[in-house]
């Protein structure tokens, strides 16, 4: 097989079963012709120029359920949580579920950043700087229920394993410290993660500030003094290497230790050895449509088609739909093994999810979670923007579902008949629910607005130029030397003088050409 690289992709040349050479080309990752310049401005650009009115309308909205969030919470501290529709049977509901939906939302920023760049998926540029702050802000929203739970929040340092002159520590055979510990250790790393990968970018954008200006003071604060030379680079690439090795084992240890704060109990439905697969493989089905939903709109909004391709969504699309199954043969397996144990119990659990008193959450679960993504084996369906965007949407409202059937169903009917309850949620359950999104939403969009949403160093890496064998007459001077094939930024000026720093494919003397 020969392989090379062309303006339109990658080529590469094969032989058919007959002995024929035929020319296959791998879909361009970036479209448009790009250059480094041409990334440069249009993202850049969209931190720089004028904020649109609708960025001001869905941040005024996204604001005041925040503050509505925080208003509740503050009402929640003075009375209690018994404003929630809790009871002495049903003690974990809408806030645990709502605490385990929004950890799974941040699991695809991971997979996509760490997991994807180890496995040299070049496609991952486009999507993984916007889903790594998809997870920053979707562990933020999730520590804030476990946290507003316990009630008496003045003193949730009696948690923290330190000495005291009442004898109490930790419990460090609880599942719930496994959590505190997991969640907070993925959160530091995916942070880390997200500002290394941000640093170039921040840079750029600091060469391209008004000289004096407090934006160019901030992004030089930030940026570390970046230039991009040789030693610089190889410093990053180091160190970006190694957070993706410590992010990757975090992609299936966070959700197993949520799992078991479940499956550590000996309560029907919870007591099964299923659930650390089948919680990571729904939390990367969910964080995926997530990314689906926010890209699409994105995508729309910003006219960015040429790096968020058809390519990159089908890719995305054909992840939910393995995962997806993956979800549903979790579901069947649970069904099979409540009937093969034997155990009247376990039988009588799951038979109540699917005919009890809460059998339309149940199915609405399997509608959301199972079929819907299964219309994504047509190819047609897969690259369809309305369909994706749809199904996109129905597979985090399932998701939600799935952790509300698992939370309240297994509690409402226990061992127990005399303690059987059925949870109604309080207008302060579903303010609060609706209030996580708005704290997610606000962060998001100061997010886009202020950062750049695409990963510009890397997408420019994955361009046909950044082969230092790749070849085009219109990149070559009259003494035929390639402008874009030197390392780090090169440095031109346009028709104002204006100096303009590119980041171009590194070949080992950190200088552009």
């Amino acid at each position: 097989m020969k392989t090379s690289a062309t303006p339109g992709g990658t080529a590469a040349t094969l032989a058919d079963k007959n002995g024929n050479a035929r020319t296959w080309h791998e879909p361009e990752i970036i479209t448009g012709n790009q250059t480094f310049a041409s990334i440069t401005e249009k993202i850049a650009s969209i931190n720089e120029g004028k904020t649109p009115t609708g960025w001001y309308i869905a941040f005024g909205v996204a604001a005041f359920f925040a503050v509505a969030l925080f208003a509740q919470i503050g009402w929640l501290f003075w009375k209690g949580i018994g404003i929630w529709g809790l009871n002495q049977t049903i003690f974990w509901a809408w806030d645990i579920t709502n605490f385990v939906f929004w950890v799974g939302i941040g699991h695809a920023g991971t997979l996509i950043s760490a997991v994807l760049f180890l496995f040299r998926q070049k496609w991952r540029t486009s999507i993984n700087r916007f889903a790594e702050a998809m997870t920053i802000f979707a562990v933020i929203c999730a520590l804030l229920f476990p946290t507003i739970h316990v009630g008496r929040i003045w003193v949730i340092y009696w948690i923290l394993p330190f000495p005291n002159s009442m004898e109490m520590w930790p419990n460090f055979r609880s599942p719930l410290l496994w959590d505190v510990f997991a969640v907070t250790t993925y959160f530091t790393v995916s942070l880390m993660f997200w500002f290394v990968g941000l640093v170039p970018d921040l840079a750029t954008l600091r060469d391209r500030a008004v000289p004096g200006s407090l934006r160019q003071k901030v992004l030089a604060l930030f940026s570390l003094g970046w230039r991009g030379g040789n030693k610089q680079w190889k410093h990053y690439e180091k160190a970006y290497l190694l957070l993706a090795g410590i992010s990757t084992p975090l992609v299936l240890s966070v959700h197993t230790i949520v799992s078991m704060d479940f499956a550590t109990s000996i309560i029907p439905g919870w007591h099964t050895t299923i659930f650390p697969p089948y919680f990571v493989a729904g939390a990367i089905f969910s964080g995926f449509a997530m990314v689906m939903t926010l890209g699409l709109v994105a995508r729309k909004v910003y006219g960015l088609e040429n790096f968020l391709t058809m390519n990159h969504l089908e890719n995305m699309n054909k992840i939910i739909l393995v995962t997806g199954t993956m979800v549903g043969y979790a579901y069947g397996c649970e069904f099979f093994i409540a009937w093969y144990s034997g155990n009247e119990y376990e039988r009588f659990a799951f038979i109540n999810r699917a005919f009890g008193p809460y059998w339309w959450a149940y199915w609405s679960m399997i509608s959301c979670n199972v079929i819907s993504p299964q219309l994504f084996w047509s190819k047609r369906i897969r690259t369809s923007i309305p369909a994706m965007f749809v199904i996109s949407i129905f597979v985090n409202i399932g998701m939600w579902f799935e952790r509300f059937v698992i939370t309240v169903t297994s509690l409402s009917r226990d061992y127990l008949p005399s303690a059987w309850k059925y949870f109604s949620p309080s207008i302060f359950d579903i303010g609060m629910f609706i209030g996580s999104f708005g704290l997610f939403f606000t962060l998001f969009l100061l997010f886009i607005r202020h950062l750049p949403m695409i990963a510009i160093s890397e997408v420019k890496g994955v361009l046909p130029q950044a082969d230092p064998h790749w070849y085009h007459q219109d990149d070559h001077g009259a003494n035929g030397h390639s402008v874009n094939g030197g390392n780090g930024h090169g440095t031109h000026k346009n028709g104002n003088g204006q100096k303009e720093e590119e980041l171009a494919v590194k070949n080992g003397n950190g200088n552009g050409h």
